[in-house]
């Protein structure tokens, strides 16, 4: 049970780049609430309630699929991906509703958020690669919630450049 909370009750078992997978959920959840017209404020709550799901469910259950596979970052386990990701629209959920948007530039902000966040999450800029080091989950998990910062950053910069410019 354990495994299959940590995989993102299966994501981290489908072929071909798990962490995307596991990064889809949030992804995907950003968008149909911005474009369904859902409050930045109610929008931010759900990311920040994705995110600590993830984080605990990583840190707990990561333990099992380390001890089943011996590897220290296992490529099923993607709670820390959920929690990443979702961290990256928690830090632009309170800007979506600055400017009008179409459901077209929700989704979008939506890829460019998930792009973003893959792309911090592989080049794992400092001080991700070195969190990796701490132990269990606690590493799995870390080294995510920094690239979210920092692509939740990116994005929101992204967006108040694109404001500017409209």
């Amino acid at each position: 049970m354990k495994r299959l909370a940590a995989s993102g009750f299966g994501l981290g078992w489908l072929p071909l780049a798990p962490g995307s997978w596991g990064s889809l959920p949030p992804a995907i959840i950003f968008a149909l609430m911005s474009c369904f017209n859902v409050s930045s404020t109610m929008i931010t709550i759900v990311m920040g309630v994705l995110a600590l799901a993830g984080s605990v469910i990583c840190v707990k259950c990561a333990p099992a699929s380390i001890a089943a596979t011996g590897d220290t970052d296992p490529n099923e386990v993607v709670a820390d991906e959920i929690a990443g990701q979702a961290i990256t629209f928690v830090l632009a959920g309170p800007f979506i509703r600055v400017y009008p948007y179409t459901c077209i530039s929700v989704y979008t902000l939506a890829v460019g958020g998930f792009f973003l966040f893959r792309l911090f999450d592989v080049i794992k800029p400092c001080p991700a690669r070195r969190l990796e080091k701490l132990p269990q989950g606690w590493g799995i998990l870390v080294d995510d919630i920094v690239a979210g910062v920092y692509a939740g950053i990116s994005l929101v910069v992204c967006l108040q450049l694109w404001q500017i410019r409209h």
